[in-house]
């Protein structure tokens, strides 16, 4: 028997792939592996679920046996694989040996918690990552049966969305961060503090310049600690301090791995023949990007290289749309660190042009009625992986 085409992840990314894969081969075997559910839906859908209301079973496209059934793969989810034998194009579940033809990691990345969760409160602490996460965090806040007091922990783009929807789903907010303003990663601080504006009129409470003393049970609920000696009462706590690639599995089986992820060439090759990476795992020459464009651009160029048809992947200059609805934020980071950031507009409607020495344009930032000229500024930057 031909040892399939394997995948590691069910993901966007490990989903994705696997359906351009089907569209390109209808016929050759392929297995995808994954420690979740493996159900198909859109994971930025998570951070806007609450607003609507919307449970789990609503986010969810396919159950991973209709995934199956569609694009004729085996599935395996809820299976952990716990290592990889390059060499012998093998990987090991438990007591099984399974052989594999290629192989693609598409594990993702993990939240990353810098702190410890005393074991009395880990069932009212929670991160969202993936859709099983989503449904925990969503039976949590049912429970209450009331609206939630929710403190989250961190302020970059998927606290922020998280914050906005909890917010317009009638639950009160909280934001603990040592930044000091909103989206410090994606914009410069004068578009942050805009941001923070339209949260704190929104209700929610902004605690900027704090880092977090601990987390200590308080009755039904939680006593966050804050490090000027304040404590603020949660019902819930959601983690949102940034996230890990996912590369136990590569670096045990001797593939060149950073903090930025598993390294690859333009192809999404690794270190080791015959296994590529792909997504949030993937740190593509240099560059990690852990948006949905470069990651459905990867899939669909690295769908063609495994059929036949070397293509290297191209990132092109793609916004990034924070879902934001009380002030909309687009930003395009800069691949460098620019010469200046040249600031215009007013209030909360603000443009910020990131620049060469020469003045040419490295990216932007968007807030308020100014994200109108994401095309036309996406339009002049230069493209994050051309």
């Amino acid at each position: 028997m031909t040892a399939p085409l394997t995948i590691i992840g069910s993901g966007m990314a490990g989903l994705g792939l696997l359906r351009q894969l089907r569209q390109l081969d209808p016929a050759r075997p392929m297995t995808l592996i994954t420690a979740d559910s493996g159900d198909d839906y859109s994971k930025p859908l998570l951070s806007t679920g609450f607003a609507k209301r919307l449970p789990p079973t609503r986010l969810a496209a396919r159950s991973a046996l209709e995934v199956a059934d569609e694009l004729e793969a085996v599935v395996r989810p809820h299976t952990r694989v716990e290592a990889i034998d390059p060499a012998a194009r093998t990987l090991k579940i438990g007591a099984e040996t399974l052989p594999w033809s290629e192989l693609v990691l598409a594990t993702g990345a993990a939240p990353a918690w810098p702190f410890r969760v005393p074991e009395a409160i880990a069932g009212r602490v929670f991160s969202v990552n993936d859709l099983d996460d989503y449904r925990a965090f969503h039976a949590a806040l049912e429970a209450l049966g009331r609206p939630a007091r929710v403190a989250v922990i961190g302020i970059g783009l998927v606290g922020c969305e998280f914050a906005n929807d909890l917010a317009a789903g009638g639950h009160a907010v909280a934001l603990v961060a040592p930044e000091p303003a909103p989206l410090p990663r994606l914009i410069p601080e004068a578009l942050g503090h805009a941001l923070g504006e339209a949260f704190r009129e929104a209700g929610m409470a902004l605690h900027t310049g704090r880092t977090l003393a601990g987390l200590e049970a308080e009755g039904e609920g939680v006593a966050v600690g804050l490090d000027d000696g304040a404590s603020l009462s949660a019902d819930l706590v959601l983690v949102a301090t940034g996230l890990k690639p996912r590369t136990a599995l590569a670096e045990a089986a001797g593939l060149r791995v950073s903090q930025r992820g598993i390294h690859t060439d333009r192809r999404l090759a690794t270190s080791a023949p015959g296994i590529h990476a792909l997504g949030d795992v993937a740190c593509v020459e240099g560059i990690n990007a852990m948006y949905v464009q470069p990651l459905l651009a990867s899939a669909k160029a690295l769908a063609k290289t495994l059929t036949g048809t070397p293509t290297p992947v191209a990132y092109g200059p793609w916004p990034v749309l924070v879902k934001t609805p009380l002030l909309p934020v687009v930003a395009l980071p800069p691949a460098r660190v620019p010469a200046r950031w040249r600031l215009e507009g007013e209030g909360h409607d603000l443009t910020a042009l990131a620049e060469d020495e020469e003045g040419r344009l490295l990216g932007f930032a968007l807030t308020g009625r100014a994200v109108r000229r994401k095309v036309e500024l996406a339009r002049a930057a230069p493209p994050l992986l051309g």
